[in-house]
């Protein structure tokens, strides 16, 4: 068969019939029409798939390959251009099958005609069959089947629209031949619905290939191409929701891009892929709803409804009994109506809004009763959460919210599992619906916006409801418990809390529990807020305890959310009392159950992100902190939860910090605020804030300034006990600061990082009183404990005493020690012989970004382009480089900078 395409020569002719009259049917016989023998010809928009091709011609390689999909996929195209230009075998016949084919005798006078038509010769003698059914005898059809297994290489016969043949008959004639022709025959069927073949077999003995609908259907790379070859321009991201929203449907893109390159902007390929109204909405009505029998048309309508089918729901729709059946044979003729489960189908979104605009048009008013009628059916079946889309969108708006709340589904409006499609079922709530369930409903949706004070307004007036109405179901008033938790922790109120939880705990045990049990994530919302409250307070080992027992409940969707937030404020606790290992672990945990559950960091809280960024500002990774920076100031509570807010204030403030840039460390802490909505402070947070103040501070040898930041801070702190020693120390008190550290000793069980800095605190005082011995062992400790937690900060803060105590005691250069960059340069005369120069100060993160460049043996200028500073600065932080590495070249430079783990 010939290539097809417009604009192209043909790779091979195809093969004509020699004899000028082989199509003329002989008298009494049915006329041949020679349209259906030819191939499709490719428009200019098509869009060639080469794994399809790739998956026929692999199909090609055994007897029989079966194409199916819905109408507009594209199976007939796709063929058509394997068989013309792919590697199909040369020799090959296509016919298009019509509707009604019931006998042998015209469907075999067709498929002798096509191959005659395209060059294939058929055994000696062979006759044209007439339209009756006798007219096919086993004898004749034995011949063929033997005279194509005879041949030298094997005959291509495409029978497009072969699912039209209804006749079982032609199907075993068929199959008949295809068997005995051997390697002779390759059958390629393109089918809508299933053929009547015995496929079972087939599949069984390996030698059908298939490519069905979700074969088919377009990825967004190809949406793209698609959409490029109608003269567009689309986005990476447009392609893949147009992808999305057409579920791959080639007809449904094309329409689109019809109608985008219609628009106003065709360049761009913005345009509304109307599938109630236009083309799309024609095409799938036309083609698909009208080719079904009535029952069929009947049920796709009524059930358009339904997000997802089942068949007793359907009965329940149409009066009748007959879902069962009428689903099963549409998704077997690939009607748009895919199983998606036990007794569960789905209708593709375009063809279910069609429907129901069909409906709406048809029928008015009979869409609300309908919906009415899905939820009372849902609700009688205890399905009380699915009943409320349906209510909701008949108007039942009291209706709906007591079956929500009723259905103790309250926390899913709080959790990401099926938050979206729940809120926006529920966006339309009128303002005037009475009713203690509307103001919870109202009551959540706000609090899960972080919108504060309207939640709290909705649940001072759902409690005066229920004090009016007693006898109102204990499911409301567990609601109420439940979201008093939530309000209470935004607001920073501990002890509101501690009672709304345990309220909920006496109310939770009056509901049955299989009522409870389906809902996990009721349990998981309580712990997760009720740590959250008490970490806010302070109240670090009774937080621990909470949100420890939220991460232990069961590992299901509906939990994902809450044990995601326990475990980044787990991590946060570990982070605050100096356990950097133990907190990195959560906190990558938490991200981990985030990702699993599909939430995107839009979504997420962030604290886990601000650990991360914590930690590895310890660790002396900027990079890598500005990248978690990012993220938790992406997530949903920045800008809301204030312990997110003022966490990224001061992880961005020691970040700036540790580049050096002491004055936007002090502007980015201004931003930091311990207060929640309703002014409650934090006791905890204010302190991080004045200890990270007072740290810069001392940074900028403003001893003083560090003294008057730490006014802030609990007298009782060890870490204030450290920071003020070392402001004292620079005062050059040193008996002062010897009291603080004898005053407030480390205490059992403290993390590691603290220890780390109060024996470097009493190290530093060591030397200053000329003890270097003790200094020096001191150090070492702190060196052998920072060790596994990766520490280099401490050390990088200390200034240069540190070289001068530890020098001689470092590994080559220094290396494995976390604060090597901060040693004095030694004197070479008295210096080991092998001994090499360590760093004098630490360098800046912007002069570790320039050493970076240089190391990809970049110039001066190009280095310069990549970090936007001007040819002169990079060329200044060079020098400072040179001499902070005691290197006089790059090379030297960059070799060293590595040796020391600098970069």
């Amino acid at each position: 068969m010939g290539d097809t395409r417009t604009g192209h020569t043909a790779s091979r002719a195809p093969r004509r019939d020699p004899v000028p009259s082989a199509d003329a049917p002989p008298d009494g016989t049915e006329p041949l029409l020679v349209s259906r023998f030819a191939v499709p010809p490719l428009p200019p928009t098509f869009v060639r798939r080469a794994r399809l091709l790739e998956r026929l011609t692999a199909g090609a390689a055994g007897p029989l390959t079966l194409v199916t999909g819905p109408a507009g996929a594209g199976k007939t195209l796709c063929v058509a251009d394997w068989a013309g230009h792919g590697p199909a075998p040369r020799a090959g016949a296509w016919l298009t099958v019509e509707q009604g084919c019931t006998s042998p005798g015209p469907f075999w006078a067709h498929v002798l005609g096509a191959m005659r038509h395209h060059g294939v010769s058929l055994p000696p003698g062979t006759g044209r069959p007439g339209r009756a059914p006798a007219a096919v005898d086993d004898t004749a059809l034995a011949r063929l089947a033997a005279h194509l297994e005879s041949r030298a290489e094997p005959v291509l016969l495409v029978l497009d629209g072969f699912d039209r043949v209804t006749a079982p008959e032609v199907a075993a004639q068929v199959e008949f031949v295809l068997r005995h022709a051997g390697q002779g025959l390759r059958l390629v069927l393109v089918c809508r619905a299933r053929p009547l073949l015995a496929l079972h077999r087939w599949r069984v003995a390996g030698e059908v290939t298939e490519v069905r609908a979700a074969d088919l259907a377009f990825g967004p790379r190809e949406t793209a191409a698609l959409l490029v070859r109608h003269g567009l321009r689309p986005s990476a991201e447009q392609a893949r929701l147009l992808a999305d929203r057409t579920e791959g449907w080639a007809a449904g893109i094309r329409l689109y891009a019809l109608a985008a390159a219609r628009g106003d902007d065709p360049a761009t390929g913005r345009a509304d892929l109307d599938a109630e109204h236009g083309t799309v909405a024609d095409f799938l009505l036309g083609e698909v709803l009208a080719a079904q029998p009535p029952a069929a048309r009947d049920l796709l309508l009524r059930a358009s409804v339904l997000e997802q089918v089942e068949p007793d729901l359907a009965d329940a729709l149409t009066g009748r009994e007959d879902a069962e059946g009428l689903l099963a044979e549409l998704e077997r003729a690939n009607a748009f109506v895919r199983a998606v489960g036990p007794s569960r189908y789905r209708v593709h979104p375009l063809f279910a809004r069609a429907l129901r605009a069909r409906l709406r048009s048809r029928c008015p008013g009979l869409e609300r009763e309908l919906r009415c009628a899905a939820a009372r059916r849902l609700r009688a079946t205890g399905r009380l959460a699915d009943a409320l889309p349906h209510a909701a969108a008949a108007g039942e708006w009291a209706s709906a919210a007591e079956l929500f709340v009723g259905s103790l589904a309250v926390g899913r409006l709080l959790t990401d599992v099926g938050r979206q499609g729940l809120d926006a079922d529920l966006a339309g709530l009128p303002d005037d619906v009475p009713g203690a369930a509307a103001h919870l409903l109202r009551a959540a949706r706000g609090l899960a916006r972080y919108d504060v004070a309207a939640g709290v307004v909705q649940l001072r007036r759902a409690e005066e409801e229920l004090r009016r109405r007693p006898q109102d179901r204990v499911e409301a008033r567990l609601s109420l418990a439940l979201l008093r938790v939530l309000a209470s922790r935004l607001l920073g109120s501990a002890d509101r809390a501690e009672a709304a939880f345990l309220e909920a705990g006496r109310l939770g045990r009056l509901v049955p529990a299989a009522e409870r049990e389906p809902h996990p994530e009721l349990s998981a919302l309580l712990l997760a807020n009720l740590g959250a409250a008490r970490l806010w307070a302070g109240r670090l080992d009774s937080a621990r305890e909470a949100l420890t027992a939220a991460v232990a409940l069961p590992d299901v969707p509906e939990t994902a959310a809450p044990r995601h937030e326990a475990l980044g404020r787990i991590a946060l606790i570990d982070f605050l009392s100096g356990w950097y290992l133990r907190a990195e672990d959560s906190a990558r945990s938490a991200v981990l159950v985030a990702e699993r559950a599909g939430l995107p960091v839009a979504r997420c809280d962030g604290v886990a992100h601000l650990v991360l960024a914590g930690v590895a500002v310890e660790r002396d990774a900027l990079g890598a902190a500005r990248t978690a920076l990012r993220r938790a100031a992406s997530s949903a509570g920045y800008g809301n939860d204030p312990l997110v807010t003022s966490g990224v204030a001061t992880m961005r403030a020691r970040a700036l910090l540790a580049e050096g840039d002491t004055r936007a460390c002090l502007r980015a802490l201004a931003e930091a605020d311990d207060r929640s909505p309703a002014g409650v402070r934090s006791p905890w947070v204010g302190a991080r804030v004045a200890l990270a103040e007072a740290t810069a501070h001392l940074a900028d040898q403003e001893p003083a300034a560090a003294l008057r930041a730490l006014d802030a801070v609990s007298a009782d702190s060890t870490e204030r006990a450290v920071v003020a020693a070392r402001a004292r120390l620079a005062q050059g008190d040193h008996p002062s600061a010897l009291d603080l550290l004898a005053a407030h000793p480390v205490a059992p069980g403290e993390g590691p990082a603290l220890v780390v800095r109060a024996v470097l605190a009493r190290a530093e005082i060591a030397e200053r009183l000329g003890e270097t011995r003790t200094a020096r062992r001191l150090a070492l400790r702190a060196l052998d404990i920072a060790g596994p937690e990766r520490l280099r900060r401490p050390f990088l803060e200390c200034g240069p005493w540190l070289g001068r105590v530890l020098r001689g005691h470092a590994g080559p250069d220094g290396a494995g020690l976390p604060g090597a960059g901060t040693a004095d340069r030694p004197d070479p005369a008295g210096a080991d012989a092998d001994a090499r120069a360590v760093v004098v100060e630490p360098l800046s993160g912007r002069e570790r970004d320039v050493l970076r460049q240089v190391a990809q043996l970049k110039s001066t200028e190009e280095v310069a382009e990549d970090l936007f500073l001007s040819v002169n600065t990079v060329k200044s932080h060079l020098k400072s480089i040179f001499r902070k590495l005691g290197a006089t070249r790059r090379g030297e430079a960059v070799r060293r900078a590595r040796e020391l783990d600098l970069i």
